[in-house]
Parts: structure tokens; sequence; C-alpha cells
């Protein structure tokens, strides 16, 4: 089987570390051990861009820098990690994709989306995973879990309603492409989110 590229989505707390490592042996029990990465992140350059995006800051940082920054990782992570990887016929999982701009910068900062649209075709041709899995939990469930690890990053202290409006636009995202992300309910417990994971991998891919 060709190898593919999946992502993990959603919001702080919603459980994408554990069940990236049930993907992770899901795939290298069937195909080899895939690449596991992250976003904004994946190669030294756009690990620097992270810190920027995610560190406290007294300079204010602009929304449409902020997306445009995003993306300056995105580009980087993809032409020098994700595609040669699948170009050697390695699986590749990544923790957030594309779809986390539609929702935090698209939902969270209310960008334009057709914008937003414009700037995916034109700095990524058109790339996308072969199957997103969007891991979506109650608001304040995931919030909760995210305190529980200790300092909140740049991102993760904005307000409730900032993540209200993320978690739309990734409602928005899962509406426009049904055949591509499939929504789990991560509200549930690990071991019920997992058999969800495997129960579409099963699916997809075998």
């Amino acid at each position: 089987m060709k190898a593919a590229f999946i992502s993990i989505e959603g919001l702080e707390g919603a459980g994408k570390t554990t069940q990236r490592s049930v993907l992770e042996s899901w795939i290298t029990e069937r195909f080899g051990a895939p690449l596991v990465t992250r976003e904004p992140g994946g190669t030294p350059i756009a690990e620097r861009i992270r810190s920027l995006l995610l560190s406290h800051d007294e300079e204010p940082l602009d929304a449409w820098s902020e997306l445009l920054l995003v993306f300056a990782a995105r580009r980087q992570h993809l032409t020098q990690v994700i595609q040669p990887a699948l170009a050697n016929g390695q699986w590749v999982i990544s923790d957030r994709f594309t779809d986390a701009s539609f929702a935090y910068q698209g939902g969270g900062r209310g960008l334009n989306w057709s914008h937003l649209q414009a700037l995916e075709e034109w700095a990524l041709a058109g790339f996308r995973p072969d199957l997103t899995l969007w891991l979506d939990c109650p608001i304040e469930t995931g919030l909760a879990r995210a305190r529980q690890r200790g300092e909140l990053d740049r991102i993760e202290a904005e307000d409730l309603a900032f993540f209200e409006r993320a978690r739309a636009g990734y409602e928005r995202r899962f509406q426009e492409q049904p055949e591509r992300i499939v929504r789990l309910d991560a509200s549930v417990d690990i071991d019920a989110l997992s058999q969800q994971v495997r129960a579409v991998l099963q699916e997809r891919f075998s």
C-alpha cells in the first residue's frame, strides 16, 4: 500500500499525544515504523518559529502575522520532512496540520476563511493529509486536562470564547471535507478512544 499521511487534530487536552502512540503502533505492525512529527515544528527552522508562536512576549502578535508564521513553518515542514518521507515509502503521522490553522486562526482569530483557503493552495499546492482524525471533546474538559500539564503557553492561555470559535472552525472544516476528516468522540476514556482510532484505521487501510 502507498505510504499515507495522517494528521491528528483537536483542541488542547483532546488526547492527541496518547492517540498518536496508538497510531504509531498500528502502522508499525503493518507497514513499518512511521515518521512522527508535529506542527508548528518538525524541522529546526520550524521549531524556532514554534517557539515564537507559543512564547509569551511583551509585543502583541498580529493575527495575520501569526498565520503567516504558521504557514512558513508548515511549508518548511512539508518540503523538508513530510514529502521526502512519503516519497521514500514511509508513512507520516503529524500532530496537527493545516486544519489547525482553519480552526485557530480562521475560527479563533476570525480571519477570512477564503483567504486561508487561498493561502493553503498557494503555499501547499493543494497538499492535504490522506486521513485526519479530529479528536473532539468538550472545551472545558480539554482545558482542564491542559492545565494539569503545567504552565500554559500563549495559545493555551486564550479565553474560553477563543476555543469555542476554534472548535467551530474545526466543525466547519469537517463539514467541508467529511471524506477526509473523521470526527472522534474524545470525551470518553483513553481505551475507548483508542478503539475508535483503531476502527478507523482498520476501515481505511486494511
